[in-house]
């Protein structure tokens, strides 16, 4: 079986890095991906999405090292869990977790304000990534 997830999105917040008790890196961030549409009557109607993302390894020390609140990303990688929740108004919510495998960096490297010349622009495990058969 095979499963595999493509998110185009804006970060929520900076990434948290952290290490597991052997010393793994960690990083984990939100992740906000926008819909936009024109119902039949000509209003313009948009949806939000968050989704949770976790990235281990090399690639976990990148993210946190160049990536930053609002900047662009393509995640991809696997779905892991759903939580479903309610808000303050009693709406009901839900948080989708993803396991990212590869992420690249979209927007200008400046464009984010932290004067990240140097950024790479994409992130790879070598050790776990594995070709796209498309």
């Amino acid at each position: 079986m095979f499963q595999q997830v493509v998110l185009l999105g804006n970060l929520g917040d900076a990434p948290e890095l952290r290490y597991t008790p052997s010393g793994t890196p960690v990083a984990s961030f939100s992740l906000a991906v926008n819909k936009a549409w024109t119902t039949q009557d000509g209003k313009r109607e948009e949806k939000t999405t968050w989704f949770r993302v976790t990235v281990w390894r090399k690639q976990a020390e990148m993210v946190a090292q160049y990536l930053t609140k609002g900047r662009q990303v393509l995640v991809i990688g696997e779905m892991q869990e759903a939580h479903a929740w309610s808000d303050k108004e009693g709406n009901p919510r839900a948080t989708l977790e993803v396991t990212a495998q590869f992420v690249k960096f979209l927007g200008s490297k400046g464009e984010n304000g932290n004067g990240t010349a140097d950024a790479p622009q994409e992130t790879g495990d070598e050790e776990d990534s594995e070709p796209i058969p498309f």
